[in-house]
């Protein structure tokens, strides 16, 4: 019988230590958080950004190409030649002009419904509503005997301007814009010699105009400017002691609007007193 041979046992000592291989993974675990940190941040960062700016930067990551086409020649946003904050305000001006456009135009349509269906007890004054370079027009135009909003040569207010600027300031009111107001006569001249005029007949009912608006719901502060401009803007040039060119303006412009386009024409009022003028009664 041959004899079993034991085997042999072999004992294998690991030596412990830090200089072992410990792989990879930590580094992809540490770039996500350093990704997600740098995101977070950047986050942040956007978020104190003001509306410009923000809009600047969401421009030119949505379309980076067209962004330096249309503003400037550099490679990157801020090396444009204009700076992000420039460009986004030029963009934002577009955008709200467009939305104030939208608004007057939806504003406009509810006032020439409202006054349409208060024609009735408005009697025979006409009333306008447009949208212009300007801003939103509305002219209160006196016609047949001219006395629905003011009696003949005087500022005392009458039902019929009550009325129609109540209705029209219940739109005007949720606008944010600026109001301008105007008083506008005809030529026909107070005798010579008065000491009162035209120029301050129209401002005077502009005046009473504003006091009308502002008891009907309009803020104050909303108010920018109220214009006598007497007879030197008549609406029918052709005859300019026709009623038509006795009215009252109330003008919204565009907040991007340069005031001096609605300055007061610059053609001078004839002299009261000079011959063909008709005298009027104080």
């Amino acid at each position: 019988m041959t004899k079993k041979t034991a085997r042999p046992i072999i004992i294998k000592k690991v030596k412990k230590g830090h200089a072992g291989h410990h792989g990879g993974s930590w580094k992809v675990a540490y770039a996500d958080f350093v990704t997600a940190m740098m995101a977070f941040f950047m986050v942040m960062w956007i978020l104190g950004m003001d509306e410009q700016t923000r809009n600047a930067v969401e421009g030119y990551f949505s379309n980076p190409v067209g962004y330096k086409k249309g503003y400037g020649s550099g490679a990157s946003p801020i090396a444009n030649g204009q700076t992000p904050a420039r460009i986004a305000a030029a963009q934002v001006k577009v955008m709200i002009h467009r939305a104030e456009e939208k608004a007057f135009d939806s504003a406009a349509d509810r006032i020439k419904e409202k006054l349409e269906s208060a024609q009735g007890s408005l009697g025979s004054a006409k009333f306008e509503v447009t949208v212009t370079e300007e801003g939103l027009r509305i002219e209160l135009i006196e016609d047949g005997p001219g006395d629905t909003f003011f009696p003949s040569g005087s500022a005392n207010v009458k039902s019929g301007l009550r009325e129609g600027i109540a209705l029209i300031a219940s739109e005007l009111i949720p606008l944010h814009n600026a109001v301008i107001v105007e008083g506008h006569t005809d030529a026909t001249r107070y005798s010579t010699q008065a000491s009162y005029s035209n120029w301050e007949l129209s401002a005077d009912r502009a005046n009473a105009a504003r006091r009308v608006l502002e008891e009907s719901g309009m803020p104050p502060a909303r108010i920018r400017e109220v214009r006598g401009l007497a007879d030197t803007r008549p609406r029918v040039p052709a005859d300019p002691f026709a009623a038509q060119n006795r009215r009252i303006s109330l003008m919204l412009p565009f907040t991007n609007a340069a005031t001096s386009t609605a300055t007061a024409a610059e053609t001078p009022p004839v002299p009261a007193g000079e011959p063909g003028n008709s005298p009027r009664a104080p």
